[in-house]
């Protein structure tokens, strides 16, 4: 959402918006040497591409998508750049950024991205920007699903949460959907265009989805 995938800055060295839990210990898992390919009805999801750079600032830099966004990287540079970072922070076990491409193609249309909170994933962060022309296409519950999955199962996640500004009605409305609680609202918490926004945070518990999913129901709609 706002925080994520970008920050102002993200054609400098920094594109973290956050701070980065500190000395994450080492272990051995695969996803940090390469993120899995993972597969909806819609949607492929997997590892972001360098040569996915053109294809991002084409679908990711319009007005429509960037209005509740910090702004994206300008240049094919900028993104190629965002693109290395997100995989030395894949590899420091900090970050699993994925680009969402549609089933019969596979050129990037949006990403999706989670962050560790604290160490190992215990409480991470997601968020989400797609290409405008896939909206309200069903692409973002198929890709989202997948990404709750897997930070759940894989990441070993007990929270996951999000914000988005309370004018945001379609990103509010996506979270919502997918089975998200609202918790509370962040006031005056998410700098854009030069104005400070109200935000909602919204969060999903590993146990609620899971226990979703073993009734064979969507998560409830809250």
């Amino acid at each position: 959402m706002e925080r994520m995938p970008y920050r102002p800055n993200a054609d400098a060295a920094v594109v973290s918006t956050m701070p980065l839990a500190a000395s994450l210990p080492t272990q051995s898992n695969d996803w940090r040497t390469g993120l899995p390919t993972l597969t909806g009805t819609m949607v492929t999801l997997r590892e972001l591409r360098v040569t996915d750079a053109p294809a991002l600032l084409l679908a990711l830099t319009t007005e429509e998508v960037t209005r509740y966004l910090s702004p994206p990287p300008a240049t094919v540079e900028g993104f190629e750049r965002f693109i290395a970072r997100t995989h030395g922070r894949r590899a420091a076990g900090e970050n699993a950024c994925f680009a969402i491409a549609p089933r019969d193609s596979d050129i990037a249309i949006g990403l999706f991205q989670v962050r560790s909170l604290e160490a190992n994933f215990g409480n991470a962060e997601w968020g989400f920007a797609l290409m405008s022309e896939f909206w309200g296409t069903g692409v973002f519950l198929d890709g989202a699903r997948l990404v709750i999955d897997f930070t759940f199962e894989t990441l070993g996640s007990n929270r996951l949460e999000a914000r988005a500004a309370t004018a945001n009605a379609r990103g509010n409305g996506a979270l919502r959907k997918i089975g998200a609680v609202r918790e509370g609202i962040l006031r005056k918490s998410f700098r854009c265009s030069g104005e400070y926004l109200d935000q909602s945070l919204w969060t999903i518990l590993a146990e609620d989805w899971r226990d979703a999913k073993a009734t064979c129901i969507s998560p409830v709609i809250h």
